[in-house]
């Protein structure tokens, strides 16, 4: 038989512990390494209507400029209080510039992108090179790029930012520099310069051979993204197999030097339902942060169904359940830390047998 413990010599074994910076493993072993997947991070649904009047009065009562340099208002998730992140890894904003507003060039270690659900009249300027953003757009700027935007119109434009911060911060690899006060290059043209290099399908300028981490195109444009998702639902009815689920056509954006993701730390995707199509029930491991583009539907996350519309914006934590509703044809623009997971070998996705 085992001897009782010590309870005063137990006590004080912990005590001394915890006067030393330790702690046992014993006592939280359910807490570091559980069955499966448990996040302090929470599934929810973020409105596109309130989003979009907060960030309305926000142009109206914070200027934009050097110092706070972007009026960009983070969704933060219930599950993380105290932290500016939509997911552990992911950082998501809704930004907003007035008209002939500039937000000043800067530049950062974390890596982020645009998407743009509604409107047009803003150029980014990414080292240099200005790129328009419209709507349906998914525009690029890797780390350590310098870039600004200017509004070149009367009216203001919104739009969804997503960053790897938390990562980055987690990780202490950031780095920031303060860059031109308004942008280097006020021009605006239709095509930027990288679309010119790059934006040929199937086709790659010798001139630029050598891999690259991030994708050197800064924009995706929405013409290509929906001509794509259509062809996919088209030969679908035509009887090949093009969609990864019946009537639920996607694509993801590549690095046109690898094919791999176009961001080391983010993947980004795009789906299209036919109107009453519902994707089967989903656990992954990884974040993804989710924005209606367009049409109506409803999300089931962890067993809880809730409706979403166009701009609505939703995350789904690692290993919760998700699957998606469509009641019109439904668009949804899809980022995550794919790229993460995959490259530390911790990609799993569970498929229940029934889908549901």
């Amino acid at each position: 038989m085992t001897a009782e413990p010590d309870e005063a010599a137990l006590k004080q074994l912990y005590a001394d512990f915890e006067a030393n910076d330790l702690t046992p493993l014993w006592t939280q072993l359910n807490d570091l390494m559980p069955l499966v997947p448990a996040p302090s991070a929470k599934a929810h649904v973020w409105r596109w209507s309130t989003l979009h009047r907060l960030a309305e009065r926000a142009g109206d009562l914070v200027p934009v400029g050097r110092g706070g340099e972007r009026r960009a208002i983070a969704l933060v998730n219930p599950g993380l209080p105290g932290t500016a992140y939509i997911a552990p890894t992911l950082w998501c904003a809704i930004q907003y510039l007035g008209p002939r507003e500039t937000a000043p060039e800067h530049r950062h270690s974390q890596n982020a992108f645009r998407f743009v659900v509604e409107g047009e009249g803003v150029w980014t300027v990414v080292n240099g090179d200005p790129v328009a953003m419209r709507r349906g757009d998914f525009l690029l700027t890797p780390g350590w790029h310098f870039h600004g935007h200017h509004n070149d119109t009367d009216q203001p434009m919104a739009w969804i930012d997503g960053l790897d911060i938390p990562f980055s911060r987690y990780t202490d690899v950031g780095f920031f520099e303060f860059g031109s006060e308004r942008v280097t290059d006020e021009a605006s043209p239709a095509v930027s310069r990288s679309e010119r290099l790059w934006a040929h399908p199937g086709l790659r300028p010798m001139s630029e051979l050598d891999p690259r981490t991030s994708s050197p195109l800064a924009a995706y444009r929405w013409e290509h993204t929906d001509a794509a998702l259509t062809e996919q639902l088209t030969l679908e009815d035509e009887g090949h197999p093009a969609t990864v689920e019946q009537g639920h056509a996607a694509i993801r954006y590549v690095n046109p030097t690898t094919g791999g993701d176009v961001l080391p730390t983010i993947r980004a995707e795009f789906h299209r339902l036919r109107a009453g199509t519902r994707t089967r029930t989903r656990h992954e491991v990884g974040s993804s942060v989710w924005q209606v583009f367009e049409g109506s539907g409803s999300v089931v996350l962890g067993g809880e169904e809730r409706s979403v519309s166009t701009g609505d914006l939703f995350v789904v934590p690692s290993w919760v359940s998700w699957s998606i509703q469509a009641e019109t044809q439904l668009d949804l623009f899809r980022f995550n830390d794919g790229p993460i997971i995959d490259r530390l070998g911790f990609s799993r996705t569970f498929i229940p047998e029934d889908g549901s």
